[in-house]
């Protein structure tokens, strides 16, 4: 005498929602039979739970309606959720909001059903608007709101952790660098580094080194060096002037390149990006050719052939530096002039 059809259900972090169709077949002989009592739809899943929609055909409370309830069927169970109740209107095939909770019910033991004492009149004028082949659709719209416990989660503090190592704790490596002394971790910079790693616990590396002198590095290039290698970032350079700041991003990418840290090279490769102007393009250029920065290096020769900025460069020192000293990137520049011109 019923059915209960359900239409595609969705499903979010927080909420689990779907639409079912009750069926109520033969309705008119339901009429006056069960006063107080009522049909059960089969049951349905959402969000975990079982439910069913209740249909009362006379409710006593409700003389001259027809009574609509959904009912929670899983037992032991506290669940909040929000529900609407729809007549579908079988001529234009669209459905007609007759009730939507505003706010979340709570269904559990002693509150196991929520929903309409007078949902539809059951007057001859009404039901010639909802009955087709004396057959009425309820429709019955579920959302359950699934309780999440929010923990807030700290971000990482690993950087700061590893940072704190450069004050010397646990270290047994030092570094000599021009007059300054540096203390380090043999296993930290073997981990970071392919060339440390050969150098230290390589077959041919000395394991017993303690000290080590480094004469091709300033010691706050080397300090800068160390700290990404600790943290994973450049220290802040706010202090320095921007022309200081460039220069001491170009000695990182240099050691970063010697030790084969690939992704120290490349933001300072980012950096360097950041600041091209006429005057240090050409320089730039050189030190990528040199250390091969391959992005930096097309990021020079498309600065240099954009907005007509050739003639500027040329006059420059640094290009005159460079013609001087690699000619054969000169050639490169050239060739890619003359290429964009036929495009």
């Amino acid at each position: 005498m019923a059915s209960i059809a359900r239409v595609p259900s969705r499903c979010t972090a927080e909420t689990a929602r779907a639409t079912v169709a009750f069926e109520i077949a033969g309705y008119s002989r339901h009429k006056g039979l069960f006063r107080g009592k009522f049909l059960r739809s089969p049951a349905f899943s959402i969000g975990g739970y079982e439910w069913c929609v209740r249909y009362y055909p006379d409710a006593e409370e409700s003389e001259g309606h027809v009574s609509v309830y959904l009912e929670l069927l899983t037992k032991n169970a506290e669940v909040r959720a929000l529900c609407s109740f729809m007549l579908v209107d079988p001529v234009k095939e669209k459905s007609i909001v007759v009730h939507s909770f505003k706010e979340p019910r709570v269904f559990n033991g002693k509150w196991p059903s929520w929903g309409l004492l007078k949902f539809m009149k059951s007057t001859p004028e009404v039901e010639s608007l909802y009955l087709r082949n004396d057959c009425l659709v309820i429709e019955c719209e579920v959302s359950v709101i699934k309780e999440t416990l929010e923990i807030h989660v700290p971000p990482s503090d690993l950087s700061d952790n590893l940072a704190k190592l450069l004050e010397g704790k646990g270290a047994d490596l030092t570094f000599k660098v021009r007059g300054e002394v540096f203390s380090a971790h043999k296993i930290l910079l073997a981990t970071r580094s392919a060339v440390f790693d050969a150098e230290y616990y390589g077959p041919m590396g000395d394991k017993g080194t303690h000290e080590i002198t480094i004469d091709d590095m300033q010691p706050a290039v080397f300090k800068a060096f160390l700290h990404f290698i600790y943290t994973d970032s450049m220290p802040s350079m706010d202090d320095l002037e921007a022309d200081d700041k460039r220069e001491m991003v170009k000695h990182v990418l240099v050691a970063a390149d010697k030790y084969a840290m690939e992704r120290m090279k490349m933001v300072c490769e980012h950096m360097l990006c950041k600041s091209l102007d006429v005057e240090n393009v050409a320089t730039i250029l050189a030190l990528a050719d040199q250390h091969n920065c391959r992005n930096l290096k097309d990021a020079c020769i498309e600065f240099m052939l954009s907005s007509n900025r050739m003639n500027d460069v040329i006059a420059s020192q640094g290009y005159v530096q460079l013609k001087r000293s690699s000619p054969d990137i000169i050639v490169d520049v050239l060739e890619r002039a003359a290429k964009s011109r036929k495009i």
